[in-house]
């Protein structure tokens, strides 16, 4: 009878691991795709705990960079959050799913200012997360920049002291703007224009990055830098010498929003995790983490008073009516490809 009951238990604590076993391989994994720098990460941690799930999470440095990764299909992602022109295309490529937003009740919350946009005109893709411009940080102690103008970039007087966008359409969008030409342009004489401009502002330029300006204009390690304005906002809170100018000639007003793959397997999962970001202590804390101007109508209520007078943040209306948002170029593209390529091989 002992035998038995030995045996008895060895078999319920082998069916006990077994089921053990079998719980721990259900546990769903959420896999997400995001600009570096683009999160307060404590987010993933919660979110992870709340819902007994794991989270993978990549990033990219252009939307560009995260089409080919997507493309290629060597990686599936259950989440994806980027730039509307790269948005309208994968939308037109069926690359993206209609969302569930039975899931998002959060939504609830974005600004209209926000929705019916001619990437997603009926919302029914995306979920917008952060918006914001392109505009130059620079030190006020070496550079005068009353002029307001994109011409700065091309100041002889600053060579080596430059920094550039490692990023096609925004450093080809600050060359059409100040030639006076839409950053959407498919003209090829018009493109030829502004890759000659870069070309003869190459030697000026000491680099051409993505994420590391504000560091480097931080340490005053150069004068003025072409960065995004959630950049300028988190630099000038590090260094009173730094100021950030949206110039006259305009600019580009983005809107980076968060879709769902249509490859993946974990829709309902991806919809709670947008709906989560989209609630207002969520959205503080990534406003708190990234900077950048928010959608969120409550969250905005929020903020300190101190970000609300930053001009890099709570962009002026007068600056917003003078921009353009990027459209998806489709095959029209390449004709920004192999103008960057030819820059790049200078």
């Amino acid at each position: 009878m002992k035998r038995k009951l030995i045996v008895l238990t060895f078999v319920l604590i082998l069916i006990l691991i077994a089921a053990s076993g079998c719980q721990a391989e259900q546990k769903q994994t959420l896999s997400i795709l995001n600009y570096d720098i683009y999160m307060d990460k404590s987010l993933l941690a919660e979110f992870e705990k709340a819902n007994n799930v794991t989270i993978k999470y990549d990033t990219y440095s252009t939307p560009e960079e995260m089409y080919i990764k997507v493309k290629s299909g060597a990686s599936k992602y259950d989440l994806i959050i980027s730039g509307e022109y790269m948005i309208e295309r994968m939308i037109r490529e069926n690359l993206v799913n209609k969302l569930n937003f039975d899931n998002i009740p959060n939504y609830k919350y974005i600004g209209d200012d926000f929705k019916n946009h001619v990437y997603d005109p009926n919302n029914e893709y995306s979920v917008p997360y952060f918006w914001g411009t392109l505009g130059i940080l620079y030190n006020k102690k070496t550079v005068d920049a009353s002029s307001d103008s994109w011409a700065l970039l091309w100041d002889e007087s600053h060579a080596q002291r430059i920094i550039m966008m490692d990023s096609q359409r925004d450093a080809f969008a600050v060359a059409l703007k100040l030639l006076g030409y839409s950053l959407n342009t498919v003209d090829e004489k018009e493109l030829d224009e502004a890759k000659d401009l870069l070309v003869k502002q190459r030697p000026l330029v000491m680099a051409y990055i993505t994420d590391g300006a504000p560091d480097i204009m931080i340490n005053e390690e150069a004068d003025m830098a072409l960065v995004w304005s959630g950049e300028a906002v988190s630099a000038m809170a590090e260094n009173e010498n730094l100021d950030f100018v949206i110039p006259k000639e305009g600019s580009n007003i983005w809107i980076d929003a968060m879709v769902v793959p249509s490859n993946t397997e974990n829709q309902e999962l991806a919809e709670k995790f947008i709906n989560f970001l989209c609630s207002t202590e969520a959205t503080l804390r990534n406003i708190n983490e990234v900077w950048y101007s928010t959608v969120h109508t409550e969250a905005i209520k929020q903020v300190d008073e101190e970000l609300l007078n930053n001009p890099a943040f709570n962009i002026p209306e007068e600056d917003i009516q003078n921009m353009e948002m990027f459209r998806d170029p489709k095959e029209f593209i390449s004709l920004y490809t192999e103008r960057w390529t030819e820059l790049m091989a200078q």
